[in-house]
């Protein structure tokens, strides 16, 4: 890469990298894991730099993200067996009232990855259906569906209970 090169992939890493960050922290919830996937999406980037500048860096640096936060849900979910059962009723406490932000991050955890990538991309990064699919590799009926589900399920969760403040 020259010089021009090189300049012009710095300031787009300090525009776009924000942004990045907190879209990763919202697709897989823990800031740590967000770093290093916002870290190898840039790296991933700069070695195609030529190709991704030429056309739309951060549509292409959002799906390189997007993919290595799905590789990452993939490898993670592999089964362990045990001799025991885990307990899978919830604790019967008071819900802790947390700040919106948190709720939210709490929330959007709790729904499944599809959707959760379908409400990020559509409603945080303001991405029409069409390019929505076109970033997760999907139809835009599927994009359509699981953001209508995700969306329900997070209205749900953010409204049950004691009245707050969503």
């Amino acid at each position: 890469m020259n010089k021009d090169q090189e300049e012009d992939f710095a300031d787009f890493v300090r525009a776009a990298s924000p942004r990045l960050l907190t879209s990763a922290w919202m697709l897989c919830g823990d800031p740590h894991v967000a770093e290093e996937l916002v870290q190898e999406s840039l790296a991933r980037v700069y070695v195609h730099w030529r190709r991704a500048r030429a056309d739309n860096p951060t549509a292409y640096a959002r799906r390189v993200l997007v993919n290595l936060h799905t590789d990452r849900w993939r490898t993670r979910r592999r089964e362990v067996l045990t001799d025991s059962v885990p307990d899978t009723n919830p604790s019967p406490g008071p819900r802790v009232a947390l700040g919106l932000d948190l709720d939210l991050a709490q929330s959007l955890q709790a729904l499944p990855r599809r959707e959760r990538e379908c409400v990020v991309l559509r409603h945080y990064l303001d991405l029409s259906e069409k390019d929505t699919a076109a970033t997760l590799g999907v139809s835009t009926g599927t994009v359509k569906s699981s953001t209508s589900r995700g969306l329900a399920a997070l209205r749900a969760a953010l409204t049950e209970g004691e009245p707050n403040h969503v």
